[in-house]
């Protein structure tokens, strides 16, 4: 799933490449993008963005927002878990499940890929409307340590659960939450009532440092092909029975409620299971 880091290089990717241009043709294809297209306006996405170009393409929590020039609509993407904008010339070749494509003026494409179509594009005039958005808490990277230590106070779970939440902290999901919470040195599955002021404080100065620097190596690794996902730089997650970076240790899975955890043991101990 596409989290802050890869967001935030797509985001600067297509305000070089796409903003400005003006869309000469717009192509919902079947059947997928019956699926994912919602339409609020019931305008047909072909009527309302023809002719028209994107700007002020920006990102949110983990939605990516394009403002219509000169025109009161928005196109929001929740790419969700296998949601992926490519851009390409009309000469190659399609992805399985291409389920919207924007041709521009400049002859690139601009195409949306989902191969669980389980991600939404939305077309509104009316941002606050798409399911999800008006309730993100402010974003992972400009909320200040007394804020952060405000927010956490109401919540009582599992400190992973309560990363992932966009009402807690807008950006972080599965992947990088595991990578925030190993270099805090916090059991994934520690109640943030057992935490202490150290380790809320760890965690705050691990989600900054983690997230930035991820950013940094996604813009090396993925460059323009903004399709890719490249995360050889993670150190736990997906790494299931690899050694620690930091203590040699093995990386152990957790897999529950639709979700992987990877974490390590030893410097990350702790948690409601014993023996992880």
């Amino acid at each position: 799933m596409p989290e802050l880091p890869e967001l935030e290089v797509v985001c600067e990717v297509l305000n070089r490449r796409v903003a400005g241009q003006v869309i000469e043709h717009v192509e919902v294809l079947p059947p997928g993008g019956a699926i994912v297209v919602r339409d609020y306006t019931r305008q047909g996405l072909a009527a309302a963005l023809e002719g028209h170009s994107f700007e002020d393409i920006a990102r949110r929590g983990q939605f990516l927002r394009f403002a219509v020039a000169k025109t009161p609509l928005w196109l929001v993407i929740n790419p969700k878990l296998t949601g992926r904008l490519q851009l390409a010339t009309p000469g190659d070749k399609r992805y399985a499940k291409t389920t919207l494509v924007f041709t521009l003026a400049d002859g690139q494409e601009l195409r949306y890929v989902d191969q669980k179509t389980m991600g939404q594009v939305y077309l509104t005039a009316r941002v606050e409307e798409v399911p999800g958005y008006a309730g993100m808490g402010p974003e992972a990277l400009e909320i200040s340590l007394a804020e952060f230590k405000e927010r956490l106070r109401p919540f009582r779970g599992e400190i992973k659960g309560i990363l992932v939440r966009s009402e807690f902290v807008a950006g972080i999901g599965n992947a990088y939450a595991d990578e925030i919470l190993w270099a805090a040195r916090l059991h994934p599955y520690r109640k943030r009532t057992q935490l202490t002021v150290e380790e809320i404080e760890r965690l705050y100065a691990a989600m900054r440092a983690t997230l930035i620097d991820a950013t940094d190596k996604m813009r090396v690794e993925m460059g323009e092909q903004i399709h890719r996902e490249p995360r050889t730089f993670l150190n736990v997650h997906l790494r299931t029975g690899e050694p620690c970076p930091r203590c040699g240790g093995q990386i152990s899975l957790v897999s529950a409620n639709q979700r992987i955890t990877n974490f390590c043991r030893t410097c990350q101990p702790g948690g409601l299971f014993k023996g992880m």
